[in-house]
């Protein structure tokens, strides 16, 4: 789902900044409580996205993530989301506890971007999405956190960004996580490592 805009350009090279600190949003601004780089994760055992009628995503056995990024994310958030997501123990052993990684169980991610992760319900009942990071720069990061998802050996199919989208699945549990990536980051600062995953 593409966040309302008027530019309609799409990127044609990718760049990945380290830091994004648009006009207005100080690069401070997750000690003073922002939000960070969010996901809503479901285990499916099947899910896919479409497009115009014709499917561009699909995957069996896996998980589909639904990736939010706001303006002050960076290449950390994108890391340390990545690589949490594909270690959760979220897949049953043979006892039903939760054991087991999307990786162990030779699953897959479908990765659809989802700005409205950043909707403030707080005023009225039309919903507001001034958290969300303005389309070029939360395209060049949703590419940069696939790209860590592959990079830590998982097959990755994707929606398309800006697009309008149907999104279906199959939910096997139900097993539904909303993560944060400030949580992770500040784990392994606290402790000096990279923490658990």
């Amino acid at each position: 789902m593409s966040k309302p805009d008027t530019h309609h350009s799409p990127l044609t090279t990718r760049h990945y900044p380290r830091r994004l600190s648009p006009a207005g949003h100080s690069a401070n601004s997750r000690s003073q409580g922002k939000a960070t780089m969010r996901a809503v994760i479901q285990r499916v055992s099947e899910a896919h996205v479409s497009v115009g009628g014709g499917t561009v995503g699909r995957i069996r056995r896996g998980l589909l993530v639904l990736l939010g990024v706001t303006h002050t994310d960076t290449h950390d958030d994108a890391e340390a989301l990545s690589r949490k997501i594909v270690g959760l123990r979220i897949f049953s052993d043979a006892a039903g506890k939760f054991a087991h990684s999307v990786r162990d169980v030779g699953g897959a991610l479908l990765v659809v971007s989802q700005f409205t992760l950043y909707a403030d319900l707080h005023k009225g009942r039309r919903p507001s999405f001034t958290e969300a990071a303005e389309p070029a720069a939360a395209e060049s990061l949703y590419d940069y956190f696939v790209d860590r998802c592959r990079s830590h050996g998982m097959p990755v199919e994707t929606g398309r960004f800006r697009a309008d989208m149907a999104v279906g699945l199959v939910n096997d549990g139900p097993v539904t996580l909303i993560l944060d990536s400030a949580a992770f980051i500040r784990t392994r600062a606290d402790s000096g490592g990279p923490g658990k995953d």
